[in-house]
């Protein structure tokens, strides 16, 4: 088992993954009714924020909506990170210029001009990371939306 990383290299690691092109996570989600929902998604982190592009109508985007909250899992078992993240703003892909140029050059596709898109703007609020057990310790790299790095 490799020696643990302190949370400095753990936050390098993770801004490393969520920068990366064609960046993918698993988000979940809940309705209104408590039924969860696990989706894989592409992701752009623009502004300290993850970007995700989806249908409006899509059971996400009204996940989200609903319940202002998304979990967002990044990087594989034995090098994850989980965010817990508010949805900060919903923007019609055609309606942001800024943040559709942000997200089409570091996701693996272009939403612009797909009728019904939209991007949501998720503002991380506590992450985790971990590799191994000998990681759970000091796992947390943000609380209350400040990091502790």
């Amino acid at each position: 088992m490799p020696q643990p990383r302190d949370r400095a290299t753990r936050t390098s690691d993770l801004l490393a993954a969520l920068t990366a092109p064609a960046a993918d996570a698993w988000v979940a989600t809940a309705s209104p009714e408590a039924a969860p929902y696990l989706v894989p998604l592409s992701v752009a982190w623009v502004s300290d924020r993850i970007v995700i592009a989806v249908e409006g109508a899509s059971r996400t985007a009204r996940n989200i909506t609903a319940s202002g909250v998304a979990r967002v899992g990044v990087g594989p078992t034995r090098d994850v990170a989980l965010i817990d993240a508010v949805l900060e703003r919903s923007a019609g892909v055609d309606d942001d210029t800024e943040l559709g140029a942000a997200y089409a050059a570091q996701a693996d596709w272009d939403p612009r001009g797909l009728t019904g898109y939209v991007f949501l703007v998720l503002r991380p609020t506590r992450i985790q990371a971990w590799r191994e057990s000998n990681e759970l310790s000091g796992r947390v790299l943000m609380r209350d939306g400040e990091w502790l790095v």
